[in-house]
């Protein structure tokens, strides 16, 4: 997470289409104990006070998605600020109810099928709070449904706020908004606030959150869709569909001469049958790194190829459980398509021992994985003791290395056509038969 607020981060451009911005300001208890955050979005830097109510709880929620609320919110609970239709279209339900403080904003209209949505809500677990409350406040038929009550403390007089906590401090907690001075803070805690948030604890933080490129999106689909053990043709051919670079690459790779059909490969479920799944998998995982990485070093692709053949050759040597060409793979997938780790392993359905590895935890794989990062930067004593432990000899270790590298250099450059259609052959005449 970066804080954007602290004077040594430059300005993030607020036209950089690959960022969103979430405010954060912190909400104590009477300790001065932060309990929570309430999140703010905005478009960009210099809006991030402004923006439609509707679009801006939309976009808390989409982006509290995409960034993890324990990310955010440091483990505390998240103060959300939601409109009518979020209750009534039950967006919010994307979001962990134990996790998540719904604030029912000023410009909401109390009707039954609001009220319907709030008990559900409540009733699943989410706490929920009215925004901006005063005497006399049209909401004040939510209030049974509530836990909270925000008072503003700059829009109240100290009449309003004694009398708010006269009625309701039995049945909800109240907490003091916009507390900006020491006296504000001494006269709301001495009420009986129960919390407090304003300017005179902490000024809001802006987090900037990048997020994933719909392409990136295309090919973590991919890669989640081939690891799953039963292969999903049919959203598999969707997930093609969606993405004209991807279906081009396909057909032109099975209309090429390594292949010889004597009929054109015209679609992307002819193309799939074509290859079996076998091949489908691991042409996409190429696919995925190659075109990913079309921005990157060449260097970093013949790593993660290496890598994951590496790992391959080991594995079948070894006769290991699981698929470690992926593991290999998937330990450089965050450098390639520029998105961390924790996200690449929560969406891929990989074995908990692969996550666990990539994660940097214990695993039952890490000293195959150590072995890999030992032969990549020349760690030869570290490479013998990891061999070894492997019940491996080091000649093997490295008579695999290199082979894999051999094998990564083909796959990135490309074989001669010759060798190509010297591997395909058998394949061309049993798909023609």
């Amino acid at each position: 997470m970066e804080l954007l607020n602290q004077p040594s981060q430059p300005d993030p451009d607020p036209a950089d289409g690959s960022q969103k911005f979430v405010a954060r300001q912190p909400i104590f208890d009477r300790s001065r104990k932060a309990i929570g955050y309430e999140l703010l979005f905005r478009a960009g830097v210099e809006e991030y006070f402004r923006g439609e109510s509707e679009q801006a709880s939309r976009s808390t929620v989409d982006t509290s998605l995409v960034l993890g609320l324990d990310t955010l919110c440091d483990g505390r609970l998240a103060f959300i600020n939601c409109t009518k239709a979020i209750l009534v279209k039950e967006l919010i339900t994307l979001l962990p109810p134990s996790q998540v403080v719904i604030e029912i904003v000023k410009t909401v209209e109390p009707d039954e099928q609001l009220m319907g949505a709030i008990r559900k809500l409540k009733a699943s677990g989410f706490t929920i709070a009215l925004d901006n409350f005063s005497p006399g406040d049209h909401r004040e038929v939510l209030v049974e449904l509530a836990d909270l009550i925000k008072v503003d403390v700059r829009s109240t007089t100290a009449s309003d706020r004694a009398s708010l906590i006269a009625n309701y401090r039995r049945t909800c907690e109240l907490l003091a908004a916009r507390v900006e001075t020491q006296e504000e803070f001494r006269e709301a805690y001495e009420m009986g606030f129960s919390q407090f948030q304003g300017y005179f604890f902490r000024h809001p933080e802006l987090v900037a959150v990048k997020q994933i490129p719909a392409g990136r999106l295309t090919f973590l689909r991919l890669l989640e869709l081939v690891a799953h053990e039963d292969l999903d043709i049919d959203e598999l051919e969707k997930v093609f569909k969606q993405d004209a670079n991807i279906c081009y690459r396909l057909l032109r790779y099975l209309n090429s001469p390594a292949f010889g059909f004597r009929n054109e490969v015209r679609s992307i479920r002819q193309a799939i049958a074509i290859l079996g799944e076998r091949e489908v998998r691991r042409w996409v995982r190429l696919l995925v790194t190659l075109t990913a990485s079309s921005d990157k070093s060449g260097e970093l692709v013949i790593a993660a190829l290496t890598r994951a053949r590496f790992c391959e050759l080991i594995s079948q040597r070894l006769h290991c459980d699981g698929d470690l060409f992926l593991l290999g793979l998937l330990s450089l997938m965050d450098a390639i398509l520029g998105i961390p780790m924790e996200a690449i392993v929560e969406h891929l359905p990989v074995d908990g021992e692969t996550k666990a590895a990539l994660s940097g935890q214990a695993s039952v794989h890490q000293p195959m994985y150590q072995l890999v990062l030992a032969q990549e930067s020349g760690d030869w004593t570290e490479c013998s003791a990891l061999a070894r432990r492997l019940k491996l000899s080091e000649v093997e270790a490295s008579a695999m290395w290199w082979q894999a590298a051999e094998w990564a250099q083909q796959v990135r450059h490309g074989p001669t056509e010759e060798k190509a259609q010297g591997r395909q052959v058998g394949k061309s005449q049993a798909a023609n038969r």
